[in-house]
């Protein structure tokens, strides 16, 4: 999503003072336009689809469409505002620790098929089970298990849209045993069905 920059600021002009402090850094008036990246959640893909699926014409149409734009901005920038509160109250991982926590990243990334355990993944790396979630909630704001299936998903979709495998055998590649699990948590990640994806349906991210 791009927001031009008057428009942020006149919006953010609006709100009181403890808000403008909290939305200030969002602000850069050396750029043109604030240009936020957010994560695809079932949140944010259930409003994109709504807007795909405008119930309404005219004028009721173009407040209805508003109206969706501001809850997807709203959606973009409470983890943003979330964090920000936390990284101040909270002590900063130590540099050691989070030179281990990407090692774990990479382990993740290397076993997509068979991932170690929480605890495992912990012992290899050399911290204890809760500074390895931490440390993935602080470093990529998800679980050690989201962070997985994450990756899982993008590797699918991937493998997907190349074409050279089948469903069950993609499903294998990146761990998942169960045919339907796979499908149900790919069609919440992106959307579409595995097997529309293999058909070369666009996805809601428009991937």
């Amino acid at each position: 999503m791009q927001i031009p920059h008057n428009r942020l600021v006149n919006f953010f002009s609006e709100q009181n003072e403890a808000a403008n402090a909290q939305l200030r850094p969002l602000v850069n008036e050396n750029d043109w336009q604030t240009i936020l990246f957010p994560k695809s959640t079932p949140a944010i893909q259930g409003v994109a689809q709504q807007i795909i699926n405008c119930p309404f014409q005219g004028v009721t149409k173009k407040i209805y469409l508003h109206g969706k734009i501001f809850e997807l901005i709203a959606l973009q920038l409470a983890p943003i505002l979330e964090n920000e509160v936390k990284n101040k109250t909270r002590p900063r991982l130590k540099p050691d620790t989070v030179a281990r926590i990407h090692h774990a990243r990479d382990i993740l990334h290397c076993r997509l098929q068979n991932p170690p355990s929480s605890l495992e993944l912990a012992q290899n790396i050399g911290v204890s089970e809760r500074t390895l979630r931490r440390g993935f909630r602080e470093l990529f704001d998800t679980t050690v298990f989201g962070y997985l299936m994450q990756r899982r998903m993008e590797k699918a979709q991937i493998l997907l849209r190349e074409g050279n495998c089948s469903v069950a055998e993609v499903a294998n590649l990146v761990g998942y045993s169960h045919l339907g699990l796979f499908a149900t948590v790919f069609k919440r990640q992106y959307g579409i069905s595995p097997r529309e994806c293999l058909m070369g349906k666009k996805s809601l991210s428009g991937s």
